[in-house]
């Protein structure tokens, strides 16, 4: 991957996206555009979206984002291959709030994960929508699935999909068709984790032979065996993000998960304490070796990690910045360069390298 010209995308609450130019070398960041997605004049009966998810199409052309104020829609912009800047192309319905989506791996389908934000009807779907040259067609399947999805991704293979279930304390498995695509969820039982765990995010290894896994309500983190043949998993161990001065009957409210593209170290966000921990991954046997906790602006909702993996970008939510921090490439460890000051309420962050 040469150093070329890279784009970041932050979304902020509901309202905005900003693209910025990122620097490969520097991690530092300059603000290029602001998108409008929702203006002030929400109505008043209207719960207005605090956060939005976005997703890249795998030819990096496109940009996609949920409006979670409701009417509840996917959003679809075109990325200018000379400058990134954005150009909003059109809505798709959504079947309800959506705080996760990707695309499967040929970018011709939008996946899906829903959590209603009404506590007193709240369950779970997942959903796939068409995508027609970056435009999203509505959703042709919806699946029920326990309570509070809250991500969705398929593996390197694109012939399974998972979703974790947050208030179900299951992952979801689907085999996926890549020709009509369609879930299929009979095929593969549901993962079980520990009762009131929470399973929130996760990832694939790079090698697509190990998944890890956040749970947000004990801060645990489960590592699993996958066998991209059949989709089979293994658990084979369980680590945790919790620190030492949190109380195990603290709530960590665990959030984004993100590791670097050599699949070499693991990073997980602890809002209890603002912090994202780290963790050495064994690349012969997936396990996790914890590599300590470093201080982020408060509060780390959502991060990323830059395409070269020599830097992670964490979001202040109560702070409004965008903090740059420098890999160690050796330990793992955080440190702090950059720092770029943003709008009320910056939560998920993409890179892009334009052609």
């Amino acid at each position: 991957m040469s150093e070329g010209s890279f784009r970041a995308y932050l979304a902020h609450g509901s309202r905005k996206i900003s693209v910025l130019s990122f620097s490969p070398t520097s991690g530092k960041m300059v603000q290029l555009q602001d998108v409008v997605v929702n203006g002030d004049d929400v109505p008043e009966d209207v719960r207005a979206g605090r956060f939005m998810a976005l997703a890249v199409s795998p030819d990096r052309r496109f940009l996609y984002a949920t409006n979670r104020t409701a009417p509840y829609s996917f959003r679809s912009f075109a990325i200018d291959g000379t400058d990134g800047t954005l150009t909003y192309l059109g809505d798709a319905p959504a079947v309800e709030s959506s705080p996760y989506i990707t695309t499967d791996r040929t970018g011709r389908f939008l996946l899906a994960a829903y959590n209603p934000p009404d506590r007193r009807r709240r369950t779970g779907f997942v959903s796939v929508s068409a995508i027609n040259n970056g435009f999203i067609q509505p959703p042709h399947q919806v699946i029920h699935t326990p309570p509070k999805t809250h991500g969705i991704l398929p593996d390197a293979s694109n012939r399974f999909v998972l979703a974790p279930a947050c208030d179900g304390d299951v992952l979801v498995r689907f085999t996926f068709d890549e020709a009509t695509g369609l879930l299929n969820p009979n095929e593969l039982a549901p993962i079980v984790v520990r009762p009131e765990s929470g399973p929130r995010h996760f990832v694939f290894h790079a090698s697509n032979r190990y998944l890890y896994m956040l749970n947000e309500y004990d801060g645990s983190v489960y590592a699993y065996s996958f066998d991209p043949r059949d989709g089979a998993m293994s658990e084979i161990q369980i680590a945790s993000v919790r620190p030492a001065e949190v109380d195990k009957d603290v709530n960590p409210r665990a959030g984004d998960l993100r590791i670097t593209p050599d699949g070499k170290w693991l990073y997980a966000a602890v809002r209890v304490n603002c912090t994202i921990a780290a963790f050495a991954v064994d690349q012969i046997t997936g396990r996790l070796t914890p590599a300590g906790h470093f201080p982020v602006d408060k509060e780390p909702r959502g991060f990323n990690i830059d395409p070269f993996g020599r830097y992670l970008i964490a979001n202040g939510l109560m702070t409004n910045t965008a903090v740059t921090y420098e890999i160690d490439q050796n330990t793992g460890a955080l440190t702090r360069v950059a720092e770029t000051p943003t709008m009320e309420d910056p939560n998920w962050i993409e890179f892009v390298r334009l052609p």
